[in-house]
């Protein structure tokens, strides 16, 4: 029985001292509340005079800046009306340009350049410059309202006409508009005139590339990993996008599709090759390739979409090329139908390529100074893709250029340099 008594005399001490504990707890509670409500209402107290402090330094600042524009304003308009010889009114009463007409007639689209020429309705001696504005679009006649691309502006033009150059033509057409004016005002723009801007698109397409190529849209490197450390990812990407739908095939002109890698084995073993994403079917084309300075093999040229995956460029009677060779021993020579002429020429920086899918002819320039390198002469039976090949090195690729104004001429006047495949010499390799 005393056990138990000392038991339970236990159990009340540890109760009332749990008590003692949760009481001290409380309070400590109680007396941190106070103190982060009291804090509280400090800071707040604060923030509200500094922001009352702030308020009034802006409005110290306002009263400042409007004194100081209100004295400027007076001491500009007493300049401008105690200039001998000067009278104020009249500077306001000027003439607003009216506004100048384009001629469509004198406009030139040539070599990758636009003049625009106008004139003014009626002689106006107050003209001092004209503003002129473009931007491209693919849409034909007016401008649209909503057209996606904005106005780009040349200022303080002093003729009546005006030169852009070194332009990239991306679209199908060029809008322009002009403005006259004078020391005071400009006036009201002309009326918009659209000029046809057409070129040869195309970017390198990534799914009809060799594994040891890494494509990008205006360039291609040899990579002699072959995307090992990328093939898991990839293939993780492939497996997740692929559905019942097939892959968009590619286009021809006019059409751009997503450069998206498609089959990874399109050309394989020693046929390092990529192809353009858009089919030549007619017409007339241009386009450049530059290679890097170590670049120890490659070819360009055109092929038709039945290219082998092993064909390399200019060993079958479906692809034309020219080919540089600087490892071992350096040879340039044009090929097809695995057959091939040495060109006795330099290698230039840059290759110019002439595609007149029409006219069954596929020429080769010095891009620079638009020396004729090699001519093929053909019929070509289907539609052609722009075709380059790469091997330790890579190449860059200019599209949007119109066939060079130099180049034209040439081709009415081509004669003695003009090969065939045909007169190509047989190659054992």
């Amino acid at each position: 029985m005393d056990s138990q008594k000392e038991a339970l005399q236990r159990i009340i001490s540890t109760l009332a001292n749990k008590n003692d504990e949760i009481q001290n707890f409380i309070d400590t509670l109680n007396q941190t509340l106070k103190g982060v409500q009291e804090n509280s209402s400090n800071i707040l107290t604060e923030l509200d005079e500094e922001f009352d402090s702030l308020y009034s330094i802006l409005d110290e600042v306002k009263e400042s800046m409007i004194n100081s524009i209100k004295q400027e304003q007076a001491r500009k308009l007493q300049e401008l009306q105690g200039n001998d010889g000067f009278s104020f009114s009249p500077f306001f009463e000027t003439k607003v340009p009216k506004a100048p007409e384009i001629d469509p007639i004198e406009c030139l689209v040539a070599d990758n350049s636009v003049t625009v020429a106008w004139k003014m309705p009626e002689e106006d001696n107050k003209i001092d410059h004209f503003m002129l504005e473009y931007r491209k679009t693919n849409f034909d006649g007016l401008p649209r309202v909503k057209d996606e691309r904005c106005w780009e502006t040349i200022d303080n033009i002093k003729g009546t006409e005006y030169t852009l150059s070194g332009l990239k033509f991306d679209s199908k057409y060029m809008n322009f508009r002009v403005r006259a004016c004078n020391k005071a005002v400009a006036g009201e723009y002309s009326d918009p005139v659209t000029l046809e801007t057409k070129a040869l698109n195309f970017s390198l397409d990534n799914s009809s590339s060799h594994l040891n190529l890494k494509v990008e849209d205006t360039c291609v490197e040899w990579d002699p990993t072959g995307g090992k450390g990328q093939e898991n990812k990839i293939k993780g990407k492939e497996n997740k996008g692929r559905s019942g739908t097939p892959s968009p095939k590619r286009t021809s002109v006019g059409s751009r599709p997503p450069a998206v890698r498609g089959s990874r084995d399109r050309f394989t073993g020693e046929s390092y090759t990529v192809l353009g994403d858009t089919a030549i079917e007619s017409g007339q084309h241009y386009w450049e390739v530059k290679a890097q300075k170590d670049c120890k093999s490659y070819s360009v040229g055109v092929a038709y979409k039945t290219l082998g995956k092993f064909d390399q460029l200019g060993k079958t009677n479906t692809s034309w090329c020219i080919h540089v060779n600087n490892w071992l021993q350096n040879t340039f020579a044009a090929k097809h139908n695995n057959k091939v002429k040495a060109l006795d020429i330099t290698v230039p920086e840059r290759i110019g390529v002439f595609c007149d899918f029409d006219g069954g002819q596929l020429s080769f320039y010095d891009a620079n100074s638009k020396q004729l390198l090699y001519s093929f002469k053909t019929k070509f039976t289907q539609p052609v893709l722009p075709g380059f090949m790469v091997w330790c090195g890579g190449l860059s690729l200019s599209t949007g250029m119109q066939v060079p104004s130099a180049v034209r001429t040439l081709q009415k006047s081509e004669n003695g340099m003009t090969g065939s495949a045909s007169s190509l010499n047989i190659v054992t390799q």
